[in-house]
């Protein structure tokens, strides 16, 4: 089961999604996805829904340099830690998130967010941005292109350009190039 598919954003048959070309290898299930599913259909449906969707965006703005760092990943264990998740089902979880990132995300990421964004309250929407800054940031840098993945983010969940303004305000000694910029003004004056 693929993690849109979880989500309800993909169909159940592979063939009907337009991937029964594909390798076999990325239409089978693997025996950790299985496990990962399980444990999540556990939750509630509506639960397990919000909370794949909050581990993928996670994963989202922690990829958008094509790395993920460990604290990185901390972060995001940490996020759902925040919100009640026990610690060995958010291990599982952010590891399903960043798999599926780094094998779907360009496809995937903008169906993702919006499926979070139609389940979610606009109180969720605003705390998922503030925890994508704050995994962003967890390697104490928040990189131009993690910047603009943020404010997509941001956008995609339907936040105005205030709150946007407003998260990102917050966490302005993290992004690189203001950091930069205040290096190079302290040298010339």
């Amino acid at each position: 089961m693929s993690f849109l598919r979880f989500l309800g954003g993909r169909p159940a048959d592979p063939s009907a999604a337009g991937v029964a070309d594909r390798p076999s290898s990325l239409t089978e299930e693997t025996e950790a996805i299985r496990r990962i599913v399980s444990r999540l259909e556990s939750l509630p449906p509506e639960r397990a829904r919000l909370l794949a969707g909050l581990a993928y965006i996670l994963a989202r703005a922690a990829y958008a340099d094509l790395d993920i760092s460990e604290a990185e990943t901390t972060a995001m264990e940490e996020e759902l830690a925040a919100i009640g998740v026990d610690s060995s089902q958010a291990v599982l979880v952010v590891e399903m998130a960043k798999l599926q990132e780094k094998t779907t995300g360009d496809t995937s990421d903008y169906l993702a967010t919006r499926e979070f964004r139609d389940r979610s309250t606009p109180e969720q929407r605003l705390s998922v941005l503030r925890a994508c800054y704050r995994v962003c940031c967890a390697d104490e840098s928040i990189s131009g292109a993690e910047s603009a993945t943020l404010n997509q983010i941001a956008n995609e969940l339907g936040l105005s350009r205030e709150e946007a303004a407003a998260i990102r305000a917050e966490f302005a000694e993290w992004i690189s190039a203001r950091l930069g910029f205040g290096t190079v003004q302290g040298s010339l004056g």
